[in-house]
């Protein structure tokens, strides 16, 4: 298990459930326009957001969105150590940085310092991007070995200027790598871990990529909160990665299920399976709900569903926990069931 640590109200390791995170794409500067995608993160299951810093015009904004975010605030920091003291100042929760470049170590230690006053912990983001030249002509590539050896070095500053509330994130955008270097990373260090697959992509190959390593990882107990980075309106990454913890049985949610169809479907099972997990969106209670195609794969495959529908042939089966309730007409189907749910 991981040591962890406190990023405003949310506990990342120590046993604490895995967190789900995301990013702004707004522009920080804008207050309002930051506040209110924020808002929208929230409502869709974000717990931490991190937003970027990129110059000093930032700050007064920044201070304005601490204060009002209904999420801690992560305050995303490259090159210019002294935005890391500015944010700290203005109410972030945590400071992302990569000590590699901040600068000289006397900036660091004024970074540890600042944060440490402030009880305020810092994230490590390594990427293959970032590994230093040292690292690069030691190794030959942004190996798994170098993302792991950028982040203990870079940890082991932290910790010699008396800083010890670390959490560490290693990505690239190769799935394999990535795990590899967690898995190493597991091996050498009890920190807190950020999980991620950076440059991930477009909604459906970025999704995949993400799953595939983050379930390997966390069904290894390797995790304690995650970012689905994708090149798509931010609360896709918290839908995705929430869909990804649910699947692994990390967090309780509404699971809606569906059988693929089959040449015995009589019904557009894809339509009915889309209006159900768009009507059920919103609802937080933990419940699994199956749409299937036929009463083959009705009550029976779908037994340890809490509710269900079956499609017929102009009518269907409306079920309960593998017990059919009733037959009912196909253009009824998804009210039926919506009355069911919201009955019980």
């Amino acid at each position: 298990m991981s040591r962890f640590i406190q990023v405003g109200g949310v506990k990342i390791g120590g046993g604490a459930p895995v967190s789900v995170q995301s990013m702004c794409d707004t522009d920080t500067r804008d207050s309002a326009a930051t506040l209110a995608q924020i808002g929208r993160l929230a409502d869709a299951g974000c717990q931490i957001v991190r937003v970027a810093v990129p110059d000093k015009a930032a700050i007064a904004p920044l201070a304005e969105i601490t204060a009002s975010s209904p999420l801690p605030v992560v305050a995303d920091i490259h090159f210019d150590y002294r935005l890391a003291l500015d944010a700290v100042a203005a109410g972030v929760s945590k400071v992302r940085i990569n000590p590699g470049n901040i600068g000289a170590p006397e900036r660091v230690r004024a970074v540890a310092q600042a944060c440490q006053a402030a009880r305020v912990p810092i994230r490590i983001g390594v990427n293959s991007g970032s590994v230093s030249k040292t690292l690069l002509a030691k190794h030959g590539a942004p190996t798994a070995a170098a993302l792991v050896e950028s982040a203990t070095t870079q940890m082991a500053m932290l910790h010699e200027f008396g800083f010890e509330d670390i959490c560490i994130s290693l990505k690239s955008s190769s799935v394999t790598r990535t795990i590899e270097a967690y898995r190493l990373m597991r091996q050498v260090s009890d920190v807190p871990l950020h999980l991620g697959v950076t440059e991930a992509g477009t909604l459906y190959h970025g999704i995949i990529k993400s799953a595939v390593c983050m379930g390997a990882l966390l069904a290894d107990g390797i995790g304690d909160t995650l970012r689905v980075s994708l090149t798509e309106d931010v609360c896709e990454e918290v839908r995705a990665a929430r869909a990804i913890l649910q699947a692994l049985g990390l967090r309780r949610g509404v699971e809606v299920v569906a059988c693929p169809t089959c040449g015995r479907t009589r019904i557009d099972l894809r339509a009915l399976a889309y209006d159900v997990e768009r009507r059920l969106d919103g609802y937080d209670r933990p419940m699994k709900v199956a749409v299937m195609g036929c009463a083959v794969n009705g009550p029976g495959e779908a037994a340890d569903a809490d509710f269900g529908i079956a499609g017929g042939d102009g009518e269907g089966l409306l079920f309960a926990r593998g017990q059919i309730v009733k037959k009912v007409a196909q253009e009824q189907l998804v009210d039926e069931l919506m009355a069911l749910i919201d009955a019980t």
